[in-house]
């Protein structure tokens, strides 16, 4: 294997330059955020039979299953967006090789066999260069066993889970996305944000009964206590709880300043009202996963305002294709020119970056070498600069994830805190009391 690196550098969102050589051709886990079957049909601009070379006329063809229905339709709705404004994205600039790039679709009903199914249709049917993950650890982990399987290079954001990347041995699945290790870092820096005779000292932590939540659980007391916090509850419950009671009286007894906690999205809706009636009021509460989604504000009302997130991008970002993302969104139907995408439509847009970049890089679509390529750049998304480890996930360090707090109807940037942009803004801590808001 290369030990090169090779310097990506993104011109807007399309124009992609490699500045330090080029390499040459030959050469089921649990619900996280790190959260089919015929009946959902394909969609794309039609389908490729047949093989297809790097010359051919033909495009380059995407796989992916997004989840259009079931318990993910919310965030599922938002990857598909992203799929399409990376779509056009890589075709208004030219496509890939000279070709233009087809993302063929279906809905995995937020179900794991589902997910199997519809990207094996999929490959079935078309000679596939690539597959694009869906939304949660346990669906992408179904997808990345896909990927291993037929041997196809991965891409997926939205799986913050690391244990499918040390465990499973992937060879071909690539997550360009913040992992649980990195969320624990951001929470230290979001603690560290308040003033410092004022910062929250004791932490409560609310993890799912999966593998997700147990790392999680691990690494944020791991970073917090380094960090000179208190642990004092780390306790578990169902996904799909509908009762928190148990849960609120814990915090209140043990005086929980700062709490942490990565539901799917009912439930985090249900907790945060569930606070609200039981005046439970910690002066942080980050609630992964849940209040990324676009209805946060309207599904909790009052009650989910002033929590923080780390969804991988936030509205406030600046540089790396923002700019061009945000314009490609504002510009589809219906949507407002003041909008902002959701936080999962960013995350998931870098994974079309990414591609882009990769295969331009590379001068191929041949899956081995794709694959080496992925292992040696460094890529510029809208998240950041990164470069991947040999688990195909972005090298420590690299990837300071952003983190959001709702404000003013919008999940708005706080970290990095040195961000200059219309959705960025200042921390505001403590919460403010319910009644004051």
């Amino acid at each position: 294997m290369s030990n090169r690196r090779q310097f990506i550098t993104t011109v807007g969102a399309g124009t992609v330059t490699a500045v330090a050589g080029c390499l040459g051709a030959g050469g089921e886990g649990d619900d996280g955020n790190g959260n089919g079957g015929d009946s959902g049909g394909d969609t794309g601009g039609g389908t490729t039979t047949g093989s297809a070379t790097d010359e051919s006329s033909e495009p380059i063809t995407i796989a992916a299953t997004v989840s259009r229905s079931g318990s993910f339709s919310s965030a599922g709705e938002d990857v598909e967006t992203a799929y399409r404004l990376g779509e056009q994205m890589i075709n208004d600039s030219g496509g890939l090789l000279g070709r233009d790039v087809e993302v063929i679709i279906r809905d995995d009903e937020s179900d794991a066999q589902k997910v199997r199914e519809g990207l094996q249709a999929i490959i079935s049917n078309n000679d596939v260069d690539m597959i694009w993950g869906t939304f949660g650890s346990l669906l992408v982990a179904s997808a990345a066993a896909v990927a291993e399987r037929e041997e196809l290079p991965m891409l997926s954001a939205n799986f913050a889970f690391m244990e499918p990347h040390l465990n499973n041995n992937y060879e071909w699945t690539f997550a360009p996305f913040p992992k649980s290790r990195d969320m624990a870092n951001g929470a230290v820096k979001l603690a560290n944000l308040a003033p410092e005779d004022n910062r929250p000292v004791n932490v409560g932590i609310w993890q799912t009964n999966t593998g997700w939540g147990a790392e999680l659980g691990r690494v944020w007391s791991e970073a917090l206590e380094d960090n000179g916090h208190e642990v004092v509850l780390n306790e578990k419950f169902q996904i799909g709880s509908s009762d928190f009671s148990t849960l609120i009286s814990q915090s209140k007894s043990a005086n929980v300043e700062y709490l942490l906690s990565n539901p799917a999205p009912g439930g985090g809706i249900t907790a945060v009202k569930q606070m609200q009636e039981a005046d439970f009021l910690p002066k942080l509460a980050t609630i992964e996963r849940a209040a990324t989604i676009t209805s946060w504000l309207d599904a909790t009302g009052t009650a989910g305002l002033y929590t923080q997130s780390t969804p991988g991008w936030v509205p406030g970002m600046v540089d790396n294709g923002n700019e061009e993302m945000l314009e490609a969104f504002r510009a589809q139907d219906g949507v407002a020119s003041d909008a902002y995408p959701a936080p999962t439509v960013g995350g998931s847009y870098n994974v079309a970056q990414t591609a882009k970049q990769a295969v331009e890089a590379a001068g191929t679509v041949d899956p081995d070498t794709v694959r080496e390529t992925l292992l040696n750049t460094e890529f510029r998304t809208v998240l950041g600069e990164f470069n991947f480890d040999e688990n195909g996930m972005p090298v420590e360090g690299d990837l300071a994830p952003p983190m959001g707090q709702w404000q003013d109807g919008l999940l708005r940037l706080v970290i990095p805190s040195d961000v200059d942009s219309e959705a960025s803004t200042d921390l505001v801590y403590p919460a403010p009391a319910y009644d004051d808001r």
